[in-house]
C-alpha cells in the first residue's frame, strides 16, 4: 500500500490541473470534482492508516529529482505515524471545508477556480507532510505559500485584499529565508537533504554544535513564518479578507500547522540544541500571551478567531519546544485544534452568510434565536477551545500546562504560568464573542449593512451546517479518544519519540486540572458579567492604553515596518543610488568619455591637404623648439 502513497498526492493535484485547464467550461462541474478529489484522498488516506505498519518509517522513492554531482536529491515519500497523521488531519478537515464552499461559494462566478486552488492547497499540503527530505518539503511550503496568495486575495477588486495577500506571501518569504539557509547547512555537513541522512550525520557527531544549533533557529523562522509565531504573526489576521472556507482551511488544516510539524520532524537536531529548544518554547510563551491580549480587543469575528489561532498555534510551539517531553502532546494539540478551529470559522461564515457579509460583533446579538444549528455547532467548538471537560481542548491544553510546569525552576513558573494565564484569556475573549453574537439584545434590527440593506439574519443550508455538525461531534468525539490515557502519544511515538512524564510538578496533576478549568471559568464569568448588557454599536474611542496597543496588535506591524520594512526600503534606496552614480556611473562615464574624446579627435581628420601640411609644419616646428631647449640646456 506505501508504495501507491503518491495517489494521496495525486488526487487534488489532478484535480486542480483539470479545473484550471477547463476554465469556465468547468462552472457547472467543477465545485463537485474539487470536492471528488478530496474525498478520494481522504478515504485512501483512511485505508492506508490501517493498512500501514506505524510502528516503522517507510520511505519510498518516487523517481531521482535532482542528480547534479554531489547533489543527489530523490522525489520520495515518508510513510509513518506523524505524517498519516497529517494526511488525515488535512483531508479530512480539508473535505469537509471544500464541502462547506459549495455552499458559501454559490453565487460566485469563479466558483471552479476557487476550487481549483483549494485543491492546490490540500496537495501542496500534502507533499509537505509526505516529503522525505527537505527539499520536497520545502517544495510543498513553497506550494503552501502560492495557493495561500491566490486565496487570501480572492476578492480582486478589493485593495485590503491585495494588501493581504501580498503581506502575507511577502512575510512567508522572511521565514522561507531561514528554511533555505538551514538547508544548506545540513547539505554541508551531511553532503545530503534527505531525513535519514541528515538525522543519522547528527547522530553520528558530524556536526558541530554550533551548526546545530544555527540550523534549529533558522528552522524556528521558517516555522514562524508558516505559523504566524512572533515576530512573523502580523500576516495572519489579515489573511482573513479571503473568503471564510479559506480562513478555516488555513487556520485549522494547513499552513499554519506546517511550522509545529516542522519542528516535530526535525525533532533529532532540536533534541541535540538545548538553547534552540529554549528559543522555540519562548517563541511559542511570547506568542500564546500575545494573540490572548489582541483577541480581546477586537470586534471583527474572523479576526478574533485568527488571533486565537496565533494563541493556539503558541501553546502547540510551546509543547514541542520542551523536547521530548511533549512533542506528542504538541501534535494531540494540533489536531484536536483542527476539530474545533474549522467549525468555529465555518461558524463565523454561517453568521456572516445571514448577516449580508457583516463582520462586526456590535452589529450582532440574540442570533441564537434565528441561528440554532450555528449557534450549537459553534457554541461546541467554543467550549472546546476554551477547555472545558470533556471536550478535547480540555485534555490537550492540560497536558501542555503540566509539561510546562513539569520543567521546574524558571522556565516552569514562567511557561507554565503564561500558559495558565493564556487559558483564562482564551475564555474570555472566546465567551466575549459568544455573548456579543449569539445572546443579548438583536442590535441588528436597527441597523442596516454597508450595501444598505436590511438585515435578515437566517440559518445556513444543509451543504454548509452539516459539515459544521461533524467538526462539532469531532471536538467531542477528540476529547473522549485523548481521555483515554497515552493512546495517542503511543502511537507517535515511533515518529517523535516516546513521552517523558514531566518531572517536578509544584503540585499534584490533578491539582493544576482543576486550576485550569477555574482560571478559564474565571475568564468566562468576567465576560458574561461585562458584555451581557447591552453593547453599544459604536466602538468606544476613549479607552486604556493596553486597548490601544492590543487593537494595533500590540505593534507588531510597527515593529516589523521599523525593523524590517523601512530599513530594507533604505537599504534599496541606496542600492538604487549606488547602481545609478556608482556602478552605471562609471560605466557611462567612460563611454562619454571615450564619445566625447573621438569626437574632439574626428574634427582634425578634415580631408584637406593643406590642413595635413600645416599640421606637419606645426609640429616639425615644435620639434625643432624642443631640441633647441634641450641643446642650450
Amino acid at each position: 500500500m506505501t508504495a501507491s502513497s503518491w495517489l494521496l498526492v495525486a488526487f487534488p493535484a489532478l484535480g486542480a490541473l483539470i479545473l484550471l485547464l477547463a476554465g469556465k467550461r468547468a462552472k457547472a462541474w467543477g465545485h463537485l470534482l474539487g470536492c471528488a478529489t478530496v474525498t478520494l484522498a481522504f478515504v485512501y488516506g483512511v485505508i492506508l492508516f490501517f493498512a500501514a505498519d506505524t510502528k516503522s518509517t517507510v520511505d519510498t522513492k518516487l523517481f531521482s529529482w535532482i542528480p547534479v554531482s554531489a547533489l543527489q536529491v530523490d522525489f520520495g515519500l515518508r510513510i509513518d505515524a506523524l505524517s498519516l497523521t497529517f494526511v488525515l488531519l488535512i483531508t479530512g478537515v480539508g473535505m469537509l471545508i471544500h464541502f462547506y464552499s459549495i455552499g458559501y461559494m454559490e453565487n460566485d462566478e469563479g466558483r471552479y477556480r476557487f476550487f481549483a486552488y483549494l485543491n492546490l492547497f490540500v496537495a501542496s499540503m500534502l507533499v509537505l507532510v509526505l516529503g522525505n527530505s527537505f527539499v520536497t518539503l520545502y517544495l510543498g511550503w513553497e506550494g503552501v505559500g502560492l495557493a495561500s496568495y491566490l486565496l487570501i486575495g480572492w476578492y480582486q477588486g478589493r485593495n485590503s485584499a491585495a494588501t493581504a495577500a501580498k503581506k502575507a506571501f511577502l512575510m512567508n518569504r522572511v521565514g522561507d529565508v531561514g528554511l533555505a539557509l538551514a538547508i544548506f547547512i545540513m547539505f554541508k555537513y551531511s553532503g545530503s537533504t534527505g531525513y535519514a541522512q541528515v538525522f543519522d550525520a547528527v547522530a553520528a557527531g558530524k556536526f558541530p554544535p554550533a551548526a546545530i544549533t544555527a540550523m534549529a533557529i533558522l528552522l524556528l523562522l521558517g516555522a514562524c513564518g508558516k505559523s504566524g509565531q512572533f515576530p512573523l504573526q502580523a500576516w495572519l489576521p489579515d489573511a482573513m479578507e479571503g473568503p471564510t472556507p479559506v480562513s478555516a482551511l488555513i487556520h485549522a488544516a494547513t499552513m499554519v500547522t506546517a511550522g509545529v510539524y516542522l519542528v516535530a520532524r526535525s525533532r533529532e537536531i532540536f533534541n541535540a540544541t538545548e538553547d534552540g529548544r529554549l528559543i522555540v518554547t519562548l517563541v511559542g510563551t511570547v506568542t500564546l500571551l500575545l494573540g490572548c491580549v489582541v483577541g480581546c480587543a477586537y470586534d471583527d469575528i474572523k479576526k478574533v478567531l485568527a488571533y486565537s489561532t496565533v494563541s493556539q498555534i503558541g501553546y502547540m510551539m510551546l509543547a514541542v519546544g520542551l523536547g521530548p517531553v511533549a512533542y506528542a502532546l504538541g501534535i494531540m494539540h494540533l489536531v484536536a485544534h483542527g476539530f474545533f478551529k474549522a467549525g468555529l470559522f465555518l461558524g463565523a461564515g454561517s453568521v456572516m452568510h445571514g448577516m449580508n457579509d457583516e463582520v462586526d460583533m456590535r452589529k450582532f446579538g440574540g442570533l441564537r434565536r434565528k441561528m440554532p444549528i450555528t449557534y450549537v455547532t459553534f457554541g461546541l467548538g467554543y467550549l472546546a477551545l476554551i477547555g472545558i471537560p470533556p471536550l478535547s481542548g480540555f485534555f490537550t491544553k492540560d497536558a501542555i500546562i503540566e509539561a510546562a510546569l513539569g520543567q521546574g525552576g524558571w522556565r516552569g513558573w514562567v511557561m507554565g504560568g503564561a500558559a495558565l494565564l493564556g487559558a483564562g484569556l482564551t475564555a474570555f475573549y472566546m465567551t466575549r464573542l459568544m455573548v456579543m453574537t449569539f445572546h443579548g439584545k438583536e442590535r441588528w434590527k436597527d441597523l442596516k449593512s454597508e450595501d444598505g440593506r436590511d438585515f435578515h439574519p437566517h440559518e445556513s443550508k444543509p451543504i454548509m451546517w452539516v459539515p459544521m455538525a461533524i467538526l462539532a461531534v469531532g471536538s467531542i468525539g477528540a476529547g473522549a479518544f485523548f481521555a483515554l490515557g497515552h493512546r495517542f502519544t503511543e502511537w507517535l511515538a515511533p515518529s517523535v519519540g516516546e513521552t517523558v512524564e514531566a518531572h517536578h510538578l509544584p503540585v499534584e496533576a490533578w491539582v493544576i486540572s482543576v486550576a485550569a478549568v477555574v482560571i478559564s471559568l474565571l475568564g468566562v464569568l468576567i465576560a458574561w458579567l461585562v458584555f451581557r448588557r447591552d453593547v453599544p454599536v459604536e466602538r468606544p474611542e476613549r479607552v486604556s492604553f493596553v486597548t490601544k496597543a492590543a487593537r494595533k496588535d500590540l505593534y507588531g506591524n510597527a515593529l516589523n515596518e521599523a525593523v524590517v520594512a523601512r530599513p530594507g526600503t533604505w537599504l534599496a534606496r541606496a542600492l538604487v543610488y549606488v547602481d545609478n552614480r556608482g556602478v552605471d556611473g562609471a560605466v557611462n562615464g567612460l563611454a562619454a568619455a571615450l564619445g566625447g574624446g573621438s569626437g574632439r579627435l574626428r574634427r582634425l581628420q578634415t580631408g584637406f591637404v593643406r590642413s595635413y601640411a600645416l599640421s606637419m609644419l606645426g609640429g616639425t616646428f615644435l620639434l625643432l623648439v624642443a631640441l633647441l631647449l634641450v641643446r642650450f640646456s
